[in-house]
């Protein structure tokens, strides 16, 4: 594959990954935008486990409560079941399968390709976009991921569903639901964060399958490696600076690019007259 392709699939997956702006939408618009080839399997998975890489790296302590927390919930004593970390746990436990299983459907009747429209990514950039802006404006910013109980983590993990439509955001939409509920901006991201390292890691894995099973003609393992590392880097980055930030400014910035970049699309649809569906 071509190096720049590579480079800016790589810093475009970083960047976004973790955003509530859709990487999705912005790994698939420059393609056909640009008209560019797909880039296959293999350079999805590649970059979607270097943002893995980025947030096990970024939340490490985090991940080893949460591990530790997961041979709480198996032991056979109560007061350990009852540990913050293992509440942790069984939160991110009970949030990621809704998502898991639309992702399962929509792969295997192939509706994820019936949704990559550019006319749909740009109504549910601009959609999505101002619901997140209005649950931030709403929020009450009392809660906190120590105080969150299952039912909270459950409509979380139920909202991401919704982000297999192109343009929404897994992390916009579960930040949207948390902010509904209460969670301050903090830890309305963080929580996301957390809840995106099993998403990934399934994502991933079922991309491996597939891979092994039909193989790529159009990337080698060296691009694949780069891609990796690219995205490793621009998500720890992108995470970073997000997570500093998000304590001294609202969601009102991302609701406006969404909004540019969701009519900026809908205006070239109509210009160069590319189908709508």
């Amino acid at each position: 594959m071509d190096w720049l392709h590579l480079i800016i699939l790589a810093i475009l997956q970083g960047l976004t990954e973790f955003l509530p702006i859709s990487s999705s939408a912005h790994l698939i618009l420059p393609a056909q935008i640009l008209g560019w080839p797909d880039q296959g399997p293999l350079i999805d998975l590649m970059a979607h486990l270097g943002t893995l890489g980025a947030v096990l790296l970024y939340y490490r302590k985090d991940v080893a409560q949460i591990v530790f927390g997961g041979f709480d919930l198996v032991s056979f004593k109560p007061e350990r079941q009852q540990k913050q970390r293992a509440k942790l746990a069984f939160h991110l436990l009970i949030a990621t399968p809704p998502a898991l299983a639309m992702g399962l459907i929509m792969s295997v009747y192939g509706w994820d390709q019936l949704v990559r429209s550019p006319v749909i990514i740009a109504w549910a950039m601009i959609g999505f976009g101002i619901v997140l802006w209005l649950a931030d404006i709403k929020g009450k910013s009392t809660k906190t991921i120590k105080s969150m109980d299952w039912q909270a983590a459950l409509l979380i993990g139920c909202a991401q569903m919704i982000a297999f439509i192109p343009g929404t955001s897994r992390s916009g939409i579960t930040m949207t639901a948390a902010r509904a509920l209460g969670y301050t901006r903090a830890e309305s991201a963080r929580f996301s964060m957390l809840l995106a390292i099993p998403i990934i890691g399934a994502g991933g894995a079922y991309a491996l399958l597939k891979l092994i099973q039909k193989g790529d003609q159009n990337a080698s393992l060296q691009d694949g490696l780069v891609v990796a590392g690219l995205s490793l880097v621009t998500a720890y980055f992108a995470i970073s600076v997000f997570m500093k930030l998000i304590e001294r400014i609202s969601f009102f910035p991302f609701m406006i690019y969404r909004l540019v970049v969701g009519v900026a699309l809908l205006w070239w649809v109509m210009q160069t007259g590319t189908p709508g569906v």
